[in-house]
């Protein structure tokens, strides 16, 4: 792979709780969600009419109930954008490698906040390797799965499903989720082809056998498989944890924000269909989202957000004292973040240092 330079039916029904689609198995960038909502209110609405039923809709907000932390005292909104690592399926599982891992776990999470006024956002990524209380939740069946402390995060959306994953992330928050989306993993390696690919500055070598990414140091244009490679690769740089992938991530978000907003949608209805297309195939929202009335909504009220002022922060985390080959939230930094998201605040410059990277 050449390396040169320059993610019919009633509405309500898919609206009911739990995902109505079965996916051929997840796997996660989730810049790409934000990409769709950013570039959504800039775009002709009518284009993508006919792509309504594309979009898989979960019930957050009956699965959860009414014990949740309040919302936002202003009109800013909280977003938590999740991915799944599943390699289920053959073209998932070709894209991920070959493994065979089976289930699904979310692989890169976001917890997006966008605060009065619609002109700027945060992303606080949370590391899959956290340590975390799962609170109690409603099982796929009907019936309760109990809490269980010092599960990993990656780990809740397969054990119990999405809106387990919400739960848990509003309750070592303390913050209101207004939103969920997810894409799965074949849908961003589409998406990104469609834009032509992502243009970013690498920093290093990268030499990883495990995700086939081989990368030299500088400017460079990645098409939809190494797009995906790079934001998997791990063994290719630092030491090898996820911690390091996170950096990659949060890089990779900025730039492909930055491309669909360079790009002229409306000069090129074939090409905003084509993206559109991608985009929706893969995607799962909320209920709240899931139309493209809605989702179009939402992207045009967010649609000031310049992608060069998007600010990404990881959650504050430490080794885990126990076991050092996962992390815990870093105190007092961890509970200063999420007071500044739970009162649409400015975050505190030592809300953002993590023990664990010496940050």
């Amino acid at each position: 792979m050449s390396n040169d330079a320059i993610p019919a039916g009633s509405r309500a029904s898919r609206r009911a709780a739990g995902p109505r689609k079965r996916r051929r198995g997840l796997r996660v960038t989730l810049g790409v969600l934000l990409v769709l909502l950013l570039a959504g209110g800039s775009t002709v609405y009518w284009l993508y009419s006919r792509l309504d039923g594309n979009i898989t809709g979960v019930d957050i907000d009956t699965a959860l109930g009414d014990d949740r932390p309040r919302k936002l005292p202003t009109s800013g909104q909280n977003l938590l954008v999740l991915g799944s690592d599943s390699r289920a399926g053959a073209e998932n599982q070709e894209l991920g490698g070959g493994g065979k891992a089976g289930g699904a776990r979310s692989d890169t999470a976001l917890v997006v906040h966008i605060p009065e006024g619609r002109s700027k956002a945060v992303a606080v990524s949370i590391p899959r390797d956290t340590l975390v209380t799962r609170p109690e939740c409603a099982g796929a069946g009907g019936g309760a799965v109990p809490a269980e402390e010092r599960v990993m995060f990656n780990s809740v959306y397969a054990q119990v499903g999405p809106a387990c994953v919400v739960k848990t992330v509003e309750q070592m928050s303390g913050v209101r989720i207004d939103h969920y989306l997810e894409i799965d993993f074949a849908g961003f390696k589409e998406l990104v082809d469609a834009i032509g690919g992502v243009t970013l500055d690498v920093e290093q070598d990268i030499h990883d056998r495990a995700s086939g990414l081989e990368l030299a140091a500088g400017r460079q244009r990645l098409d939809g498989t190494q797009s995906l490679a790079y934001v998997r690769t791990r063994h290719g740089i630092g030491d090898g944890s996820d911690l390091g992938r996170i950096g990659l991530q949060q890089q990779f978000l900025v730039a492909l924000l930055s491309e669909v907003k360079s790009q002229d949608l409306l000069g090129s209805p074939a090409d905003s269909y084509r993206i559109a297309d991608s985009a929706t195939k893969a995607l799962t929202t909320d209920a709240g989202l899931a139309s493209l009335t809605s989702l179009a909504e939402f992207g045009r009220s967010v649609n000031g957000i310049d992608p060069a002022s998007m600010e990404t922060i990881m959650l504050p985390v430490a080794y885990d004292r126990a076991d050092p080959n996962r992390v815990v939230a870093a105190e007092p930094q961890a509970g200063q973040l999420w007071k500044a998201l739970r009162e649409d605040t400015a975050i505190p410059e030592a809300a953002k240092k993590s023990p664990a990277t010496g940050g």
